[in-house]
């Protein structure tokens, strides 16, 4: 194998290991106490917009009392909720 292979095999090898879903650095992340930016960087499938309308909902309703209750939060379907589900935490502020 000559030199300018080996530094593409290297480089993609590199690439599938930082790409990889295993490596992600998704989550965990509670949902009652991060901001609107720490949840959009957190769950997969939520950008800056949909992870406000988490917030405002919290601020509105108080806090989430499960992790499933996050469905009730427009823009968030069953979809977002089952890839995330791991990474959902909902603490108790009482």
């Amino acid at each position: 194998m000559n030199l300018t292979m080996y530094k593409n095999a290297l480089c993609a090898l590199v690439a599938g290991v930082l790409l990889s879903p295993a490596m992600s650095l998704a989550g965990p992340v509670d949902i009652n106490t991060a901001d609107a930016m720490t949840i959009a960087e957190e769950l997969k499938g939520v950008g800056l917009s949909k992870a406000e309308a988490i917030v405002q909902y919290r601020e509105m309703h108080g806090d989430f009392g499960a992790p499933e209750d996050l469905l009730n939060v427009k823009g968030i379907g069953l979809q977002i909720y089952e890839v995330n589900r791991q990474n959902i935490l909902v603490s108790n502020r009482d």
